[in-house]
């Protein structure tokens, strides 16, 4: 069976004393239950060492929200896999919607990234998802499809990604897809998978959901078949939120 993976993108959010007590706060309130769910947290850049040093003697994984696809270089404001593998990041989010929205990121920047994280031994969330206008027009398959055929072009071993479902029109809305929307998409997207890499790569694969996920909407969002954890954003930077949706993943 696959184990649920929730994390917590923080986004442009925190100081390093502020990501300090959120870290304290959610190792706490974690305690030492066991908790049958992987958990982690994605600060951003300036922030990822301190909270890395909050959370090195637990179970919680340090995420990076993205990385270049070069080594090191003239790419001035960017972050290379091998710096953030000295942080002791164990996971990289490559391809979120607000990449792709305000930065350029396309399917073909989201895959060298992809590449680049999986040769330095890192493990992958490569997010995909559609906008309301292509949701309105009835090309949601067609675009997500893309998105993971493009994404994973040239990729053999699935075992270090996790792929990341995130409507764009339920990000920050407040708006969110029924839990029998995500789990349609869900399951198209684990069909990407299946004709690509065969039957036992699409049960295996984990497919989270992202988009307005909360404490109140989280156990039956987890609860569908082909949905296997959350990336969490807002709900991510409260304590309590945040550890009520592990809890209900595990």
């Amino acid at each position: 069976m696959r184990k649920k993976i929730v994390v917590g993108n923080w986004k442009m959010n925190k100081t390093v004393a502020e990501g300090r007590e959120l870290a304290s706060a959610i190792i706490e309130q974690l305690g030492e239950d066991v908790i049958d769910c992987e958990v982690g947290i994605a600060p951003a850049y300036p922030v990822l060492g301190e909270v890395g040093k909050v959370i090195e003697n637990g179970d919680v994984r340090l995420v990076a929200q993205n990385c270049h696809y070069e080594d090191d270089g003239a790419y001035t404001g960017e972050v290379s896999t091998r710096m953030l593998d000295s942080l002791g990041c164990s996971y990289i989010i490559v391809g979120h919607s607000e990449r792709r929205q305000y930065f350029g990121e396309t399917n073909r920047t989201v895959n060298l990234r992809l590449k680049k994280a999986l040769a330095e031994g890192m493990q992958v969330i490569m997010c995909i998802g559609e906008t309301l206008e292509e949701r309105e027009g009835g090309i949601t398959e067609s675009i997500v499809t893309s998105q993971v055929r493009e994404g994973l072009a040239d990729i053999d071993d699935l075992s270090g990604v996790v792929l990341a479902y995130e409507p764009v029109w339920a990000i920050g809305t407040g708006k969110t897809a029924t839990p029998e929307q995500a789990d349609a998409v869900h399951a198209s997207i684990r069909a990407t998978i299946r004709d690509m890499y065969g039957e036992a790569a699409a049960k295996e694969l984990r497919i989270q959901y992202g988009g307005s996920v909360k404490p109140s909407n989280a156990v039956e969002l987890f609860s569908m078949p082909n949905i296997d954890g959350g990336l969490i954003g807002g709900a991510s930077l409260k304590a309590d939120d945040f550890v009520a949706i592990v809890r209900a993943a595990g």
